[in-house]
């Protein structure tokens, strides 16, 4: 599938016709900057997608669109969907920006994770991180539905396919989607969608940004890769010089396996847990009858060694792996110690790299450029380090692909690229 934008949405632009006819908030001073002020309540769109770089008050603009809805309209329902259900709480909630700062008559009950506005008007809160988040989205319905940070969603179609299947309340429900840009096939799908109103923002564009903190970020990250889309909120497909491509990805991406002839769960280990050390990354990937390889899992996070090892033995008993593939550089013998202090019946493969990055990363690749490795389902953020990581730039370890890299040379290459311990 293709990534490609048409030409007319890499244009900034603030698409609105005349100010919402939403009622202010008597509670709060909120002004919208032109970027933050929704469409036309009356004009005919389906979708408004504010895309816009760091700092720009994303989550401001839809939570006040969201608080002026429900006030607007006693009694609609509403679902506000984040990358996780606690960061629907912690951000578009609880956060400074949030609804709660938006309208303080709302009534928020965090056990439900539910909101209620004086005139009846509710909305519900939602995660897209795994499977059981878009089944949760299956039974409720909706008139409006908030989606923030769509971009990270990790279960992006599946949540949106039941969350669109809800939305039917009302004789014009309508969805927000405030986030920065990654290139999602979906988010480009509805970016290109006529029923779609796309404003983009810079995070320059943000006069209430303090002038320190916006050098310090554009003398960082300006002209960078990661500046431009961060900051000018530009979606950025292929790198040059990257040993894959989101095109091959998504070609070769299927949604079932065939039977599997074997499994393992590969680990890469990080120098620790906190926020100054890389995920550790835990991959699971399995042989199938064809011959090709198949991404199940990626269960990557920043964790504890107690913590990543029980994920990994889990992992391992959940699918009914054949063994644990991790590599040993970074803590030896310590890592299979850790493993086997969870299970010690876990076979564990313990890998050490002979070779170079680019050198284990290639043969790799190559089995991807022959369409003999698939993605079940969507990685975003395993698939953003695969297309991004250039080998000759000096870049850390990107831990997700280097755990991809062990599971598919110990089930496609026979250990070649490796000296096993």
């Amino acid at each position: 599938m293709s990534l490609s934008l048409a030409a007319s949405t890499w244009t900034r632009r603030f698409v609105f016709s005349k100010p919402s006819s939403l009622p202010a908030d008597t509670s709060s001073t909120w002004k919208p900057l032109p970027y933050q002020t929704p469409p036309d309540e009356d004009a005919d769109w389906l979708y408004w997608l504010l895309i816009a770089g760091r700092g720009t008050g994303k989550t401001d603009a839809g939570a006040h669109f969201v608080d002026g809805y429900a006030r607007a309209h006693p009694g609609v329902r509403i679902a506000v969907i984040a990358p996780t259900t606690g960061d629907a709480r912690s951000v578009c909630v609880e956060g400074e920006t949030g609804l709660l700062a938006a309208n303080r008559s709302v009534r928020f009950n965090r056990s439900w994770g539910e909101l209620v506005w004086p005139n009846g008007s509710k909305a519900q809160l939602f995660g897209a991180y795994n499977p059981d988040d878009a089944e949760r989205l299956r039974g409720p319905q909706h008139h409006l539905v908030w989606c923030d940070e769509f971009a990270a969603w990790r279960q992006a179609k599946a949540c949106w396919d039941m969350m669109r299947l809800g939305l039917r309340l009302g004789t014009r429900p309508r969805v927000v989607i405030t986030t920065t840009p990654k290139p999602r096939p979906k988010l480009i799908e509805l970016m290109n969608d006529p029923r779609s109103i796309v404003t983009t923002a810079h995070t320059d564009d943000n006069p209430h940004l303090h002038p320190d903190v916006r050098a310090e970020l554009y003398t960082q990250y300006g002209g960078t890769r990661l500046g431009r889309q961060e900051l000018a909120a530009e979606i950025l497909t292929d790198v040059p010089g990257a040993l894959w491509t989101r095109d091959k990805l998504e070609e070769n991406r299927v949604r079932d396996h065939p039977g599997l002839l074997r499994l393992v769960v590969a680990v890469d280990p990080s120098g620790g847990s906190t926020e100054g050390h890389a995920e550790v990354g835990i991959v699971c990937a399995g042989k199938g009858t064809d011959g090709h390889a198949y991404v199940l899992r990626d269960a990557s996070e920043r964790l504890a060694p107690e913590r990543w090892a029980r994920r990994a033995v889990q992992l391992y008993h959940d699918l009914k792996a054949d063994r644990i593939v991790a590599e040993k550089n970074f803590g030896g013998d310590m890592v299979d110690y850790t493993i086997r202090t969870i299970d010690p019946e876990v076979p564990v493969r313990l890998v050490s790299a002979s070779r170079g990055k680019q050198l284990r990363a290639e043969p790799v690749s190559a089995l991807d450029e022959q369409g003999r490795i698939h993605h079940v389902g969507t990685f975003p953020t395993l698939e953003d380090q695969l297309c991004s990581w250039v080998p000759d730039s000096g870049d850390p370890s990107p831990d997700r692909l280097d755990a991809r890299v062990w599971a598919i040379t110990e089930l496609m290459l026979g250990g070649a690229e490796v000296r096993f311990i």
